[in-house]
């Protein structure tokens, strides 16, 4: 008996070639990776013919952020859709319209707290400064693009699609490593980046965000803790996210060594952010363990069903 939190079963009259060819857990991820970036490219010739007109693409413009929420965000949305409800035909349980008021509101609170606890002891070490305001900050566009935009497209892409489905095969344990790795590496190409912010990266969003899908089966509390934690980050309290220029309502410094400041990436490469996010992560690893729902490896699951 498979267990109850994996989302997609293989149907048992379901012939050979596309048990491999389909329904595999390669053959999903690709299949979502391929429909993603087929819409991705179309959106942007659009984008390009419709207001861009080659302008360059720059994410603090009306126009850069349009672009970006239509050849990342919204391509992932629609190539999950198709992934779940024409390939797995299967209603999008993670997605359930009925759990986005619950799940997202928990997430933006979650994400706005930790955050803010960071940026505390950041400040009560020395190394956090506020020198100014700026009323005039771009909120809207943060929210929409760094927040939002974000949220949704790297969470169905490295929760909904990369975790889930490599859960189904190799289990949690393995899920867990190669979505977090992913995420981390993802992010290697971000200004400023180094091999440290990167496995920082990994180690406490990659690992907090699918552990948090893990004990609640929804993209929701993921995608509102990502928007508000990125969200906190560059427009309140104006620190660059993830090595992108912050355009925040505070105008701050950071000083010290940059495995403590996080340098010019920002505070996610801080040592502060790793240790606070790893806390809450080995608790709700706790409640996982406790709760008994760590998912084995397919081929265990087999044989625990054939003895």
């Amino acid at each position: 008996m498979l267990p109850p939190d994996i989302a997609f079963t293989t149907p048992m009259t379901t012939t050979r070639w596309r048990r491999w060819l389909l329904y595999s857990p390669v053959a999903r991820i690709v299949i979502f990776a391929l429909v993603m970036a087929v819409l991705a490219v179309g959106f942007g010739i659009i984008d390009h013919y419709s207001f861009a007109r080659g302008a360059r693409m720059e994410l603090g413009s009306p126009v850069g952020v349009a672009m970006y929420l239509t050849t990342a965000a919204l391509p992932a949305l629609l190539a999950y859709l198709f992934l779940v409800r024409v390939v797995e035909r299967r209603p999008v349980s993670e997605l359930a319209l009925r759990r986005l008021p619950r799940g997202l509101a928990l997430g933006v609170l979650g994400g706005l707290a930790l955050f803010s606890i960071v940026v505390g002891v950041l400040w009560l070490l020395g190394s956090y400064r506020v020198i100014g305001t700026n009323p005039d900050a771009h909120w809207l566009l943060a929210l929409l693009s760094v927040g939002l935009g974000a949220g949704v497209g790297e969470e169905i892409v490295t929760r909904g699609v990369l975790f889930r489905i490599t859960e189904e095969g190799l289990g949690t344990w393995w899920a867990l490593a190669i979505s977090a790795l992913f995420f981390g590496f993802a992010h290697g190409h971000n200004p400023g980046a180094t091999a440290w912010s990167s496995a920082a990266i990994a180690i406490e969003a990659g690992v907090l965000f699918a552990l948090i899908y893990h004990l609640t089966r929804s993209l929701w509390p993921c995608i509102g803790l990502h928007a508000a934690w990125n969200f906190a980050q560059g427009t309140i309290y104006g620190i660059p996210v993830s090595g992108t220029h912050a355009d925040g309502w505070l105008v701050s410094t950071r000083t010290g060594p940059d495995w403590l400041s996080g340098g010019v990436f920002g505070a996610e490469a801080s040592v502060v952010a790793l240790l606070i996010c790893l806390t809450v992560s080995l608790l709700l690893l706790i409640a996982i363990l406790r709760h008994r729902s760590i998912v084995p490896p397919a081929w265990r699951r087999r044989a625990a069903d054939s003895a």
